[in-house]
């Protein structure tokens, strides 16, 4: 048994982490008071830390110490942290290893507990938060870091049965938080990392918990960022495909053949695909052996400037970076002059679309409640390389088509920024989709199969049938007030559906707009935008 945390058991430590979440992804991913069908805190997290993971793969200098080796890991968690979850757990882990070095573990906890607390703008209780602050204070009672981490566990697990107690929506669903359960989950794969001992623990109620973007706050160059030295594969090759399991255990072969740091997750049908390899070509060939990819993303890793001198942003130059989930949604945006990522993007992936603009002052817009954490990280790590970056708070596409349509380059950028702000948040959206899990919402109770509209994040509307609720939806939305509808079909859009609601508008609404368009985003038939 170890007294101390050495670096051989930082090194344990994240593997176990990695797997530990790996085994309860889809548990996490399930774990989500809301009924919509894209709760992910399971995969932002596994994929977090195995960001972090493959920095003690890569080529690092020797540590000093444990706090040096668990500060590199913490600096790649940072990188390819994914969603709240992920910038709250790497800005912990972060803490955690600013103050190891100064002596045990117990007041390393502490730092931690007030790095991730330091990452949200707006803390609420009964949080991922309060887990990291519970644990932190058990951890004071143990005698050496053994004995601090086994408190810490318990401190954490205690506190993880207490969130229904502090958030009502979690009272509500009679379920605890899911960010939290992960930190529980990183806690106990680090007492297993200095002891051995395997005792590892899922609150499981019921589906429990969720990422908790709008209670939890707002808050890595790309992988060729994480380390000045990298000397890996050429391109980071990333994609969604469609194909079964036994597809995706030939694909596993063969991109393993092709390079490392081989991330696949997902499924039954639809998998995330990650790999670095020197042929990115034969990445691709091989997706396209396998399935269906999509969302195709090749990153250069190791390609050097002109003279290999690090890039130098034009202080003069303007650019917009946003988030797009949906090759249709990513070409409108594009039109609109703006440089899309696509999917569920790393706080690396926003970096180096920050800094492949070449601009000075960058306007980000995040079109998920989500992805605000990880652009605004991506905006602090932007301002070290010399870039002004402004995050725009929008939570959905139509809002940043909103922003997009008045941007001006004649006004100052600030200004330009407070009024792209302005018109996002004058743009009302919504969604439609299908209902996921049983839920008890403002709009009384939901069921799996269920149609549910959600008017700026909340369930306004419940039916059977998906028309008749698009419908009822622009009915209550213009209700208030209104002058343009815009429409954004999704993936999973029946055929007829915009003529329906193009017609509908037409007989109730006279004197309204409507522009429709192919988003092609999952999950969700419908996005709306009322102006």
């Amino acid at each position: 048994m170890l007294e101390v945390l050495d670096i051989a058991a930082v090194r344990r430590w994240s593997g176990l982490a990695v797997a530990g979440v790996r085994r309860h992804e889809q548990a996490l991913n399930q774990l989500n008071v809301y009924p919509v069908p894209d709760g992910d805190t399971g995969t932002n997290l596994l994929l977090t830390l195995t960001a972090a993971e493959q920095v003690l793969a890569g080529p690092l200098a020797e540590p000093q110490s444990a706090g040096a080796l668990l500060r590199a890991t913490a600096r790649g968690a940072l990188m390819g942290a994914r969603g709240n979850s992920g910038v709250i757990t790497a800005q912990w882990l972060s803490g955690l290893a600013d103050s190891l070095d100064g002596g045990g573990l117990a007041p390393a906890l502490d730092a931690a507990a007030k790095a991730a607390y330091a990452a949200v703008a707006r803390p609420v209780e009964g949080t991922i938060l309060t887990v990291a602050r519970a644990a932190a204070d058990a951890a004071h009672g143990g005698s050496d870091d053994a004995e601090a981490v086994r408190a810490a566990v318990r401190g954490a697990r205690e506190a993880l049965a207490r969130t229904p107690e502090q958030l009502p929506v979690l009272a509500a669903a009679g379920v605890v938080d899911a960010g939290g359960q992960g930190l529980v989950l990183l806690l106990e794969a680090l007492l297993e990392a200095l002891t051995g001992e395997h005792d590892e623990s899922m609150i499981d109620p019921a589906p429990n918990g969720h990422e908790h973007a709008d209670h939890a706050g707002h808050g890595h160059g790309g992988h060729a960022h994480v380390a000045a030295a990298y000397r890996g594969p050429a391109y980071e090759v990333q994609f969604l495909l469609d194909t079964g399991a036994g597809e995706i255990a030939d694909l596993r072969v063969a991109l393993d053949r092709l390079g490392d740091s081989l991330v696949i997750v997902g499924g039954p049908a639809t998998w995330r695909v990650h790999v670095h390899v020197d042929d990115a070509g034969a990445a691709l060939e091989a997706g396209l052996a396998a399935g269906r990819p999509y969302q195709i993303q090749v990153t250069h890793l190791t390609a050097p400037t002109a003279a290999g001198a690090p890039r130098r942003p034009d202080p003069t130059a303007r650019a917009v970076v946003v988030t797009a989930a949906g090759d249709g949604i990513e070409q409108l945006l594009t039109a609109e002059g703006a440089v899309a990522v696509s999917g569920n993007p790393s706080t690396a992936e926003v970096l180096d679309a920050i800094l492949a603009t070449g601009a000075g002052r960058v306007a980000v817009l995040p079109t998920d409640t989500n992805l605000r954490a990880v652009c605004q990280m991506a905006a602090e790590e932007a301002f070290g390389e010399g870039v002004k970056v402004r995050v725009i708070p929008t939570r959905s596409p139509v809002q940043a088509l909103a922003a997009l349509a008045i941007r001006d380059h004649a006004r100052r950028f600030e200004d330009d920024v407070i009024a792209m702000a302005e018109a996002a948040g004058a743009c009302r959206s919504a969604e439609v989709t299908t209902a996921s899990r049983e839920a008890l919402t403002m709009a009384g109770r939901c069921r799996p199969g269920d149609v549910i509209a959600l008017i700026e994040g909340e369930v306004n509307l419940i039916g059977a049938d998906l028309p008749t609720v698009c419908a009822q939806l622009l009915d209550r939305m213009l209700a208030s007030g209104g002058e343009l509808v815009t429409l954004l079909t999704g993936a999973q859009a029946p055929d007829g559906l915009v003529e329906a609601l193009t017609a509908h508008v037409a007989a109730r609404w006279p004197f309204v707009e409507v522009h429709a368009y192919e988003g092609g985003q999952p999950h969700y038939p419908l996005l709306v935008g009322v102006e």
